[in-house]
């Protein structure tokens, strides 16, 4: 098919339109009339993370009868199957429900709807209403994230093979816990444990590797990652054990040993997962 010259411009002039930042005159109003609603859907819409689609459900249950106050929910595996999803994102729901007071979780017997949760639930804005912040990350996420970084963060701290008095500061911190169930000791090992992970990040010298370890550490100071930490990692023994890991690591990174160093800490974020988010 051949085009006159005038032709051939004029289809030219409205692929610039449609490139451009504008809409040719012609047909202005109409993508106006189609664009507006696909903003108005991008400006809301957001995909939700496994677990909070979970703890919808438990939610729907609760206001629908299904699980009563004072009731005793099904066990891990038994929701993981009902949703069809793994056992680590139940956990993650039903740590979530624990941080709004509907739920509450006894240690070797299990979890059991609050009381007032039918009435907290009334009171509390519909599930699609404008929220002032984002949802905490999944911990299994961010376990996820830390499995794949962390090995290269320690890797390239061991090439620099000096020693960092902030890291042995926090060491000591976690050194000196020695009792879990006193609220001051529990957020000073929380604390020192993200930090020490973060701490990691700067002995590499690389700043943009420190930048993405903030982003990290603040998951890690999310209510949901601490509810799990706190109810995964609830005796000092299980402490020592920790303290132990972060000093091999450390140590392999001083004396410039970047395998022992990986190494030691994808075994310590393995075990992190077993003891928050079994699968």
């Amino acid at each position: 098919m051949w085009f006159s010259i005038n032709q051939f411009k004029n289809r030219c002039q409205k692929v610039v339109w449609f490139r451009g930042s504008g809409s040719p005159p012609h047909i202005a109003g109409k993508q106006a009339l189609m664009v507006t609603p696909a903003l108005a859907l991008e400006s809301t819409f957001r995909l939700k993370q496994i677990y909070e689609q979970v703890s919808e459900r438990i939610r729907a249950a609760i206001r629908n009868g299904q699980f009563v106050a004072d009731s005793r929910l099904p066990s891990e595996r038994e929701l993981a199957a009902r949703f069809g999803v793994g056992r680590p994102a139940v956990r993650e729901a039903i740590g979530a429900l624990q941080n709004e007071g509907l739920v509450i979780t006894r240690r070797n017997s299990g979890t059991y709807v609050c009381a007032d949760a039918l009435q907290r639930l009334t009171a509390a804005p519909p599930a699609n209403a404008a929220t002032s912040g984002d949802p905490d990350f999944s911990p299994t996420s961010t376990l996820d994230v830390r499995l794949i970084l962390e090995p290269a963060i320690a890797r390239r701290a061991a090439a620099q093979a000096r020693p960092d008095p902030l890291a042995e500061h926090y060491l000591a911190q976690m050194d000196s816990i020695v009792d879990l169930t006193d609220d001051g000791q529990r957020v000073l090992w929380n604390n020192s444990d993200r930090l020490f992970h973060r701490q990691l990040a700067v002995m590499t010298g690389d700043a943009l590797l420190v930048k993405i370890a903030d982003e990290v550490a603040n998951t890690m100071d999310q209510p949901l990652w601490k509810r799990l930490k706190d109810d995964g990692i609830y005796d000092t023994g299980r402490i020592r054990l920790y303290v132990s890991e972060h000093r091999l690591i450390y140590e392999a990174i001083v004396v410039g040993d970047a395998d022992a160093a990986a190494f030691y800490v994808e075994q310590h974020i393995m075990r992190v997962r077993r003891d928050i988010a079994p699968k």
